[in-house]
């Protein structure tokens, strides 16, 4: 029978960055990816919950994914409240570690230290999710027993958390970019009909081309339309563009000065 070697500390990783290589990979869920991480974190890093707060546009944290529910309410009670750990990590961009709940340490945040302690937890650590110089969410570690973090925990949380990061922002890559695409996608498309209505134009107006441009953009503005829809409307024919002056420019009277001037 076949066997497979343990599900261990190096076997999570492992796993850990699978789940980050699937972020390259279209439909990737983010949402699901991140759940996942934190799930893992709970085994790997032995701590007893694990919660994800992620920057939106504005510079807001939101809470992108928690391992239990009763992380989740406990980090949603943070951000309302605006005070706990995770928020001073993510505006610090460094590290914040208390190993105690009941001690002086979470005398910075008593409401949230309150809260904490209502759950169950006696300790917390919080750790920033940042590329170089960018920060963009942070990581928070509950443990039912009070206790420092030891050094190798502490880097490897860290290393989970950098894997969120990446994940995350790889995410964002490929959203962007697939907008992009869209977007220039639309734009060629805009153009070809717009071409098309220019030829259509100079054809039954006798016009030249560039006439012809300039009637349909006057025509768009003054009626408040949009160039690619009226384009559109002119290539089917539901809109017939009367010539009028509108597709002449006049030039502009010379300035007259006085002889001698």
């Amino acid at each position: 029978m076949e066997t497979f070697p343990p599900r261990g500390p190096e076997r999570q990783v492992a796993e850990a960055f699978i789940g980050l290589a699937d972020t390259l990979v279209t439909g990737f869920d983010i949402i699901d990816f991140m759940h996942g991480l934190a799930e893992q974190c709970v085994d790997l890093l032995d701590v007893d919950a694990v919660g994800l707060l992620v920057t939106d546009q504005r510079g807001r944290l939101q809470l992108m994914a928690a391992s239990s529910e009763q992380t989740r309410l406990l980090e949603l009670f943070q951000l309302q409240n605006d005070q706990g750990p995770c928020l001073v990590c993510f505006r610090s961009g460094r590290p914040v570690h208390c190993a105690d709940l009941t001690g002086s340490q979470a005398g910075a945040w008593p409401r949230f230290a309150e809260q904490a302690r209502m759950a169950g937890f006696r300790a917390v650590s919080a750790l920033p999710m940042r590329l170089r110089d960018q920060i963009i969410g942070a990581m928070n570690l509950f443990r039912l027993q009070p206790g420092e973090l030891d050094a190798g925990t502490a880097g490897l949380a860290q290393a989970m958390a950098d894997i969120a990061t990446i994940g995350l922002l790889q995410e964002r890559a490929i959203r962007e970019s697939q907008v992009l695409s869209e977007q220039l996608h639309r734009a060629l498309s805009s153009r070809v009909v717009i071409e098309q209505a220019k030829g259509m134009l100079s054809e039954r107006h006798a016009l030249p081309i560039d006439q012809a441009f300039t009637l349909l953009r006057r025509h768009a503005r003054n009626h408040h339309q949009n160039l690619t829809d009226l384009a559109r409307s002119v290539v089917t024919r539901t809109t017939d563009l009367p010539a009028g002056d509108s597709a002449h420019e006049s030039p502009a009277p010379a300035e007259q000065f006085p002889p001698g001037s």
